[in-house]
Parts: structure tokens; C-alpha cells; sequence
């Protein structure tokens, strides 16, 4: 109610706003200043002078640091690398305050000081309930300082003391190493040798370091999901402290890998056949992982092997890829298209082998001999006449098997001497090339160190005659890796950084990932010449093929009298021939989206090293 003078001192009622924000003042209970309602009725001058957020928190604590390696102790004993200034060195800052945990950590921040001065401040911001509820955020300061120490790692190396505590020793005893060269690729894919201090190669596999017992263990672990693989380990005694009761253990770490490979034939004992469903017994293994995939050639089934039944009974290959046989196939009939129960598929559900029926003759004896096999054979779906494939000749083989002798003397008599088929056909192949020139990726090494050769009278022979060996091997891993894209999935490939691609394909016209120079005018044109340069080629191949056929018999008795080499054979037998490029229109080639980049100049020149220096490029030179 207000009064309005010119009315007359009538009274007249008027509305009164109020602000919503505005609310009412209470006065603290130990100054008496006035301040918002609060759970305690105190204002946050007061509630500090009696509350104290950092109490009990030191504000000085000491890190341990070498200034040999640059690195911080995190105890218990993990050393770890960190700047001024970074996170790594915060989240190290942080674990050494006490009763942190307990607070609620808003902010955290460096407080700049000099870099020679030995002191790190590290800026805290707090919150904690106080007094009925209440919650006080409080800020402070806490130093550390940097006490010098030196680490376990360099106190070894001053004391020349060997850097290792543990060895795994990776072996596997077959013929070649192809095997390792596979599961070289697997370590530098998954980055397995990380923890590695040095690898060193041995004649039977390789030995890795490790400066803990635990960086061995996960090594183990990675060859256990990767390789069919037992294990054993030992461990001896280096120094022993008995004042403070402390001792010094060196660990040996065994793992011997299982000695199949890859197109290996192996003959099954009778009983392990039956617990394998009744396959083989002659069997071919396909595929070696953690398990060891076995294929029969004669029916196309499948069975997997995993490490624990192979190790049980320790199956040993009766041939192995070294005794492999080159044929040309003169006829192939398929058997069976259909699928059969128990084969392998592949991704589609379709199988991967076709039952054939083949007529063979060995490369060596074209032109020398008429001798011809028929065989039946899991590849039917892969082989045409006059393609080349790789086998087993079992009718000159000596093979003194316990497998073999069993199934032998189940039939004994005249019988048992046709129960082992004269060729067991293994995989397809190509005329022999030097590929390494036309290889446009390349493949990451370990960084090892390579074992010692002879020395003395010999020694040099026997080294080079070493080198060879193992140039040999690695390209016949990378033509196997070309033929078999399976496997070629499971590792990393990189293109050649010292061969322009893109040049190449441009000269030859070919559309590649990353070019938007080309038309779908120019693309559907390239193709029509693609084509009709296919069509081209196969009708000249088609007429010489016929002209040869018609040969006059004098000219035949004129080349026998000559000596001259017989065409037929020779394309059959695969002369190195590298510039005649009609005999690798079926090769596989590695797709170029398969490659990978970011491997630098060095390190390729240094991983096709050995590929220049194969004695095949030596005898084209």
C-alpha cells in the first residue's frame, strides 16, 4: 500500500517486482560476514583457515632418475622414458603423491623451472567435502626433486656384465628354411621382437634375448598361437648375494617347432588314421599354423592336426619338398566334380580340389624316354594339359617308413607292391625364371646377427656355398608366397620403393589405384585392345602349335642328327628363358593393392640384396 499525493493522499495499490536471483543473506557464524545459505552457515574464508584439503599430502617427494639412459623409476623396478613436462612424466608425478587418491583432482599442471636446477612443481587443484556436505576446492603446490640413480640396465653394462636374463632357442630340424622365413614375417607383422635385445641366427633356427623373464614368456606365447610348437625350459644359477639373500638366474627357453612342412608327404600309421576319421594313409600337408591341415590326393578330404596330437605321436614326413619331381601333364580327365564329404572348402563353400585322373610324363625324360604315368590326382581343379606340376616319384623312391610297412604288410603277397601309387602329385608350377627381376614388392628382414662361417682352408667355399643356399630358399618362399594368396594374407608385403610402379603401368597403359587420368571412354578402349590382344596371342600360339605338329619326318631325323634341342622339351623343362615373357602369361602376380608403403630405401636395398646375388642371375650375367 503506497500513498499517491495527487489524489488527495488517496490510496492506491501498486505491484512490486522481485528479483528471482536475489535470495536472503545469513551472517557467518564465527565473523559475522554476511553470505548465501550454506549446509554450515560459514563463508570460505573461515572454512579454509579451518580446513585444510592438502593435509597429510607431502608436498616434496623425491624421483629417481639415470642420466645415462634418461629414465625415471616407477617402482616397484620399471624404468620409463618421459620429457619435461610430458603426460608420461605427470602420470609419474602423480603416482608418487600419497592420499591423492582420496581427493577428487580437478587440475594438474607444471609450474616452470630451470632444467638444471633439479626440481619439477607440479600445480594441484582439489576438492573435498568439508563440514555437513560441503565441498571445497583448494589449490597447491608440490615439488619434486630428482635424485640421481643409476638403473639396473646400465649398471650391467658398466659392469660389462651380459645384458640378457633370458633365451628363447627357436629350432626346427628339416632341410631348408622356409619355414622360418614364414614365421620371420609373422614376429615383424605382430611386432613380437620388440622386447628382443639381439636375435642371432643358428644353423638350425634362431636364438632371441631378452632382458626379462617375462618379455621371454610372451614371446613363447605369440610361437604358440602362430607355430605347432613344445616347449622346455631351464635356468642357472649366476651370483647370489647372502647378505641380502638376493640371486641372479639366467633362463633357457626351449621351443622346438614340429618338422612338417609345407607339401610335406607323409604316411600315416594305422591307428592314427583311424583317429583321424579313416583318412590317408599317404596324406600331403597343406597348411602348417598352430595346427598342421593334412589333405588326402586321393579323396580330397580334409583333417586338422593341432599341437598336443601331433607332439603325442609325432608323425615324420616320408618325402620331403626337397625330393620334389617336375612332370608335364599330358592329359587330365576330372573324376569327380562334385563335393565330397570331409573335403576342404574355401571362403565361397566351394572346394578347394577337384578328383582328376592324369596322364604324366617326367620333364627329364621328354625326349629320352616314353614312360608315362597315370595317376589320380586332387588337382583337377588347377591343372589343364601341358601345365607343369610338382610330385612325388614313389616308383624310384627308397622310403623305410613305419606307416609304409604297415600298410604294406596288411596286404603282403604280389598285392602289396601296387598299393603305393608311382606319383603323388603335389602343386602346380611354373617354368623356371629368374621372377626376382620382374618383382616389384619386397619383404622386411629381422635385424639379426648372421651366425659365423667356416674359416681357414675352404671356409670361403663353404660360406658362398651357403649364401647360395639360403638365396635359393628365400626365393622359393617368395614364389611360393606369388602362388598362394592364402598365406600371402597373413603377412605384410611392401612395395619395392627402388621401382617406380606407377611408370611402368603408365607406359603399358594400365589403369592403377590413385591414377585419375584415364576415361571410362579410354578404360572400355583399353580393354577392347586387352582383348583382342589375348585373342591374338592365343591363335599364334595355336598355329605353331599346329605347324609343329606338321613337321616333315626329315626335318625331325635332321634335327636328331644335329642334336639340336627339341622345342617341346624345352619349354616343358622351363629353361631360364627371361626374355621370352609368353611362358609367364599364367603366373600369378602379387595385386597391387595387396602392397603396403613406408618402407625406406635402405632397408629394401638390404632385403633384395640376396636376390641379386642368386646364382641364377650370376649364370644369366
Amino acid at each position: 500500500m503506497t500513498l499517491d499525493p495527487t489524489n488527495g493522499g488517496a490510496m492506491s495499490t501498486a505491484m512490486e517486482t522481485v528479483d528471482p536471483k536475489s535470495y536472503a543473506t545469513i551472517l557467518c557464524c564465527l565473523c559475522g560476514t554476511p553470505i548465501s545459505p550454506n549446509p554450515s552457515n560459514t563463508c570460505v574464508n573461515c572454512i579454509r583457515s579451518q580446513v585444510d584439503l592438502s593435509e597429510g599430502i607431502p608436498k616434496q617427494c623425491s624421483l629417481l632418475y639415470c642420466r645415462f639412459c634418461g629414465r625415471y623409476l616407477s617402482p616397484p623396478k620399471t624404468w620409463v622414458a618421459a620429457e619435461l613436462e610430458s603426460k608420461e612424466l605427470m602420470a609419474l608425478c602423480l603416482r608418487r603423491i600419497k592420499r591423492l587418491s582420496k581427493l577428487k583432482l580437478v587440475d594438474a599442471a607444471f609450474v616452470w623451472t630451470e632444467p638444471h636446477s633439479r626440481r619439477i612443481r607440479v600445480k594441484l587443484t582439489v576438492q573435498g567435502e568439508v563440514l555437513h556436505n560441503t565441498i571445497l576446492q583448494q589449490s597447491f603446490v608440490v615439488e619434486f626433486l630428482v635424485e640421481l640413480q643409476q638403473c639396473v640396465d646400465c649398471q650391467r653394462e658398466a659392469a660389462k656384465m651380459d645384458a640378457w636374463q633370458a633365451v628363447v632357442q627357436v629350432r626346427q630340424k628339416v632341410e631348408h628354411k622356409r619355414t622360418f622365413y614364414y614365421l620371420e614375417q609373422l614376429i615383424l607383422k605382430h611386432n613380437a621382437h620388440e622386447d628382443a635385445l639381439g636375435i642371432r641366427q643358428q644353423t638350425d633356427g634362431i636364438d632371441l634375448y631378452f632382458l626379462q623373464r617375462s618379455h621371454a614368456l610372451s614371446f613363447l606365447a605369440f610361437l604358440n598361437a602362430t607355430v605347432c610348437v613344445r616347449q622346455k625350459h631351464s635356468d642357472h644359477l649366476v651370483s647370489h648375494d647372502p647378505n641380502n639373500n638376493t640371486y641372479r638366474y639366467k633362463y633357457t627357453f626351449s621351443a622346438e617347432i614340429a618338422p612338417l612342412c609345407k607339401d610335406d608327404l607323409l604316411c600315416l600309421p594305422r591307428k592314427v588314421a583311424a583317429q583321424l576319421g579313416g583318412i590317408g594313409p599317404l596324406v600331403l600337408v597343406h597348411r602348417v599354423s598352430n595346427w598342421i591341415g593334412l589333405v588326402d590326393p586321393f579323396t580330397t578330404r580334409w583333417q586338422s592336426v593341432d599341437a598336443a596330437f601331433y607332439w603325442r605321436h609325432q608323425l615324420r614326413p616320408l618325402l620331403s619338398s626337397r625330393r620334389l619331381v617336375e612332370y608335364v601333364v599330358l592329359d587330365i580327365e576330372p573324376l569327380r566334380p562334385e563335393m565330397v564329404l570331409g573335403a576342404a572348402v574355401d571362403g565361397r563353400g566351394e572346394s578347394k580340389f577337384w578328383m582328376a585322373e592324369a596322364v604324366l610324363a617326367r620333364s627329364s625324360d621328354l625326349g629320352a624316354n616314353d614312360q608315362q604315368f597315370t595317376v589320380r590326382t586332387h588337382l583337377g581343379k588347377w591343372l589343364k594339359p601341358g601345365d607343369l606340376a610338382l610330385g612325388y616319384d614313389l616308383a624310384t623312391a627308397n622310403v623305410n617308413d613305419v606307416g609304409v610297412a604297415e600298410m604294406l604288410g596288411a596286404v603282403g603277397g604280389e598285392d602289396a607292391a601296387h598299393l603305393l601309387p608311382d606319383v603323388v602329385l603335389v602343386r602346380k608350377t611354373y617354368p623356371r625364371k629368374n621372377r626376382a627381376r620382374r618383382r616389384k614388392w619386397v619383404l622386411r628382414e629381422l635385424p639379426m646377427e648372421r651366425q659365423e662361417g667356416p674359416t681357414g682352408r675352404g671356409g670361403q667355399r663353404e660360406r658362398q656355398a651357403a649364401l647360395a643356399r639360403e638365396t635359393e630358399e628365400r626365393e622359393a618362399f617368395m614364389q611360393e608366397l606369388e602362388q598362394d594368396p592364402e598365406m600371402r594374407a597373413t603377412i605384410r608385403l611392401y612395395r619395392d620403393p627402388s621401382v617406380n610402379v606407377e611408370e611402368e603401368l603408365e607406359a603399358l597403359k594400365i589403369r592403377y589405384a590413385g591414377d585419375r587420368k584415364w576415361t571410362a571412354a579410354e578404360r572400355a578402349a583399353g580393354q577392347v585392345r586387352r582383348n583382342a590382344a589375348s585373342v591374338h596371342v592365343e591363335t599364334t600360339a595355336r598355329e605353331n602349335n599346329n605347324v609343329f605338329d606338321a613337321l616333315p619326318e626329315d626335318r625331325e631325323e635332321e634335327r636328331e642328327a644335329t642334336g639340336a634341342p627339341d622345342e617341346n622339351a624345352s619349354a616343358a623343362c622351363g629353361d631360364d628363358d627371361d626374355d621370352d615373357d609368353d611362358d609367364d602369361a599364367g603366373y600369378p602376380e602379387v595385386p597391387l593393392d595387396e602392397l603396403l608403403d613406408g618402407l625406406e630405401l635402405d632397408t629394401a636395398s638390404a632385403a633384395a640384396g640376396r636376390a641379386a646375388a642368386s646364382p641364377s642371375r650370376e649364370r644369366d650375367k
